[in-house]
């Protein structure tokens, strides 16, 4: 799977951790006495944020992803919701990228 795929996934699932988290584990922790769903889901959560760190500066380095696209991904990435719209974003960027490099290219 090329690299911003794997972004754009791990940007999505990280969405989807956020939203358990705030919306089911929360309230699983203070309403329903159960701190441990809060315990896995923050695991989950704090693993998805950080590989989505390292592939936001992966990106940055090996497809070109603007400074600017991939600070929004990351402050999205603390937002519930937000990582959603931002895909629109990062599919863009994907789509206009080459869809594979240029080899054995002679110059006249």
């Amino acid at each position: 799977m090329p690299l911003m795929s794997w972004l754009r996934v791990t940007s999505i699932a990280d969405g989807v951790s956020l939203l358990f988290l705030f919306f089911i584990a929360m309230p699983m922790k203070y309403l329903g006495d159960r701190p441990e769903v809060v315990t896995w889901a923050g695991w989950i959560h704090g693993f998805l944020f950080l590989s989505l760190c390292f592939l936001l500066l992966a990106a940055m380095l090996r497809a070109s992803l603007p400074f600017r696209l991939a600070f929004l991904t990351g402050v999205a990435a603390v937002i519930p919701a937000a990582p959603f719209f931002v895909d629109r974003r990062l599919r863009t960027h994907q789509e206009n990228l080459p869809s594979a490099p240029l080899q054995n290219q002679q110059h006249a």
